[in-house]
């Protein structure tokens, strides 16, 4: 995005002041600030926002607190203060009486500064979480100030609480001190200090506040209404300069990054579509199919994220796209992030083509060196069409004469670095199709792939089954195992998965030794033959333990997560996952879609221990209830924020300090409506009321991490 010099006024490098040079800060304090709160500048302090505001006018009783009692605020006597033990042991306790009972002080860091500064007789406004201790209401590391009644019609009586921490506090800087600071950064500033960054006609149209009120006004509000609308324009703001930025980098992308020209459609696709082709397109198949055609037929890189359930039928289509690439003379590859998965896609497209002229390898860690140099040899020369590997197609010595059509399968695996070496093994950048079976919520989508063109195949493919999610505990160990026995005297397969975070945890591998050990005493051998698989095996062993379940040698799979993504064994029905709480969401999702491949009944029984958390609780509750892995995104993000999700973007995408992509869909919704039509019409930012605009994010630039495929 090629911003021109626009200038700046003067005033607003005030923001990128040191934050030591505000008054009441200096260099000790500033130096807990950065390492505590990473406030380095006023900026920083300016964008630090309370999490809350107290009523500086409603005082409660002691008496009102009891059990379930949370924040509260009370104005009483300081009748006793003591400090009991030694050194590091030592802490501080108070008591405060207002009258209708006695209320517990403790601070057990910084208790040496509160003890100078605190004195008995002395009457004090208390604010803070309230807990019991030997059934007396007790409050650990309150704020606290000396009382000051408040004058009738004075404003401002909303007083901001900040995020702070232990060690700040115990530096006299808690959230009321902060709010202090912020108070005092304030006076330092003059009008337009804080430029303004959208449109005036969006503004009035919008009726939001101008952004240096909206800034003081959600600091120091006078009423909770006008803290509603500085909250309101700031959480717009977020969103619009966010949606701004991801529009103007598909811009450069679509305007300025050349790509290889797909002209036709040809022998290779049409042959396939009419006479291979295993079973009809889905009509969301269809359309992205197109998406992706018109994309390559224009002459510039082709940057799409592809996202499906599992089973909704992405392979196929990417497949289908690189038999247009081979139409036009180019050649094609597919990443995958594990062996297995690589393998799998392998044996999958193989079959595919089968009886078409076209040269499909395989290329991974383990491929012979003979067979790696006969690789390399045909990808140089272009007899070799596609191949499929992992990370060994990275390597600087794999070259390809004419690279045209990239799939990336399970993106999120790859980091951008890694990705990026693919991009220059051609002369013109190849399309680029990167796939993902995470189902990721649109808000999530539309924020942290946004510069990214994106399809959703949101439909599966006809006569799929539900599965049938179902709770148990470790009681019903025993009932689990019979139903297993069922279903393999029927002539099917089960997968029984463990946990397994870190391959060198040594517990959770003797968890799954165990486990193993547990099954093979349900299923004794020679009736039943398990399979076994996980992280510390050497990939021929796990390759032949995996291939022996596949082609149903053995009737049971054991093993950790290494089988998440794309292994295809379409008479598996039964998946039983242990120690189901330790599983985020997504996880749990993608391992029920290892099974519901084939045409029968298929069921996913999550085996929990006794006690689980309520969030964990929850987790299994909406596993059990849907098998829409959009609607398990949506719970996902609600439940551990974007921050957390696996798949977002390696980069700055998400830094919202406001927004909820949960609660906030209205404002993007509308934010990135606004943002499209802006830049389509001034796509330089050029136009007079779009000049602030454009400065603002001239200074923004390299403050976020932004990257063509990230």
């Amino acid at each position: 995005m090629q911003l021109n010099n626009y200038a700046i006024s003067q005033s607003a490098n005030i923001l990128s002041t040191p934050i030591e040079y505000l008054k009441g800060v200096g260099p000790l304090r500033g130096d807990s600030l950065k390492k505590e709160l990473n406030i380095y500048t006023f900026e920083d302090l300016l964008n630090h926002f309370p999490h809350r505001h107290i009523d500086k006018t409603k005082i409660n009783k002691i008496s009102d607190i009891h059990s379930e009692t949370d924040f509260i605020q009370v104005v009483g006597r300081l009748t006793h203060l003591e400090g009991i033990g030694e050194f590091r042991s030592r802490r501080l306790v108070g008591q405060l009486q207002d009258g209708t009972g006695i209320l517990e002080l403790a601070w057990f860091q910084g208790s040496s500064w509160v003890e100078k500064n605190l004195h008995v007789g002395t009457k004090y406004l208390v604010y803070g979480r309230t807990g019991m201790f030997n059934n007396k209401p007790q409050i650990v590391h309150p704020e606290i100030e000396v009382y000051v009644p408040a004058q009738a019609g004075a404003k401002n009586l909303l007083e901001p609480v900040y995020p702070s921490t232990e060690k700040l506090k115990a530096k006299s800087l808690g959230g009321r001190q902060i709010g202090t600071l912020t108070k005092q950064l304030f006076t330092q500033l003059k009008p337009n200090d804080i430029a303004e960054n959208i449109p005036n006609n969006i503004l009035e149209a919008l009726r939001l506040m101008p952004r240096q009120e909206a800034y003081f006004k959600i600091h120091f509000p006078s009423s909770p209404e006008e803290y509603e609308r500085a909250l309101k324009r700031l959480k717009f703001e977020e969103f619009f300069v966010a949606q701004v930025r991801l529009n103007l980098v598909r811009l450069q992308r679509h305007s300025s990054s050349r790509g290889v020209l797909f002209e036709k459609v040809g022998y290779y696709f049409n042959t396939f579509y009419n006479e291979h082709l295993p079973f009809p397109l889905t009509g969301a198949q269809k359309r992205v199919l197109k998406e992706i055609r018109v994309d390559t037929a224009k002459g510039y890189q082709m940057n799409r994220l592809l996202q499906g359930d599992v089973g909704s039928g992405k392979t196929i289509v990417a497949l289908l796209s690189m038999l247009i690439a081979a139409d036009n003379g180019f050649q094609s590859c597919m990443l995958a992030p594990t062996e297995i998965l690589a393998q799998q896609h392998f044996n999958g497209l193989s079959e595919l083509l089968d009886g078409l002229p076209l040269n499909i390898k395989l290329l991974t860690g383990s491929t012979k060196i003979k067979q790696r140099r006969e690789i390399k040899a045909a990808l140089e020369d272009g007899s070799l069409h596609f191949v499929v590997g992992t990370h060994a197609l990275l390597e600087d010595a794999v070259q390809f004469k004419n690279l045209g059509f990239v799939v990336v399968d399970e993106q999120h695996r790859f980091g951008v670095a890694q990705r990026a070496k693919m991009w220059e093994k051609a002369t013109i950048p190849p399309h680029i199709l990167v796939m993902t079976a995470t189902p990721i919520p649109r808000t999530l989508a539309m924020t942290a792939y946004g510069d990214l063109d994106y399809s959703v195949i949101d439909e599966l493919p006809p006569g799929r089954k539900p599965i049938l999610t179902v709770h148990r505990n470790e009681m019903a160990r025993a009932s689990v195992m019979e139903f297993i026995r069922g279903e393999v005297e029927k002539g099917r397969q089960a997968y029984i998965i463990y946990p397994l975070i870190d391959e060198s945890d040594k517990v959770s591998y003797e968890d799954l030794m165990q486990g193993y050990e547990q099954v093979k005493s349900f299923f004794p051998e020679p009736k039943y033959l398990i399979s076994m698989v996980h992280g510390r095996q050497t990939p021929d062993i796990k390759q032949t333990n995996m291939d022996r379940f596949v082609r149903g040698e053995t009737n049971i799979m054991v093993s950790t997560t290494v089988i998440e993504v794309g292994v295809n064994v379409p008479n598996a029905s039964v998946m039983v996952i242990e120690s189901t709480e330790k599983f985020g969401l997504s996880q749990l999702h993608q391992l029920r879609g290892r099974v519901g491949r084939g045409s029968e009944k298929s069921f996913c029984i999550l085996l929990t221990g006794s006690k689980v958390s309520r969030e964990g609780k929850e987790r299994i509750n909406i596993m059990c209830a849907t098998n829409d892995g959009f609607k398990i995104a949506e719970k996902d993000l609600e439940l551990r924020g974007p921050g957390d999700i696996e798949g977002t973007r390696q980069s700055g995408a998400l830094n919202f300090k406001l927004v909820s992509l949960v609660d906030d869909k209205e404002v993007l919704e509308k934010a990135k409506s606004i943002a499209e039509k802006l830049v389509t019409e001034d796509e330089k930012l050029n136009m007079t009321e779009n000049l602030p605009l454009k400065s603002f994010l001239q200074q923004q630039k390299g403050k976020t991490g932004w990257s063509k495929i990230s």
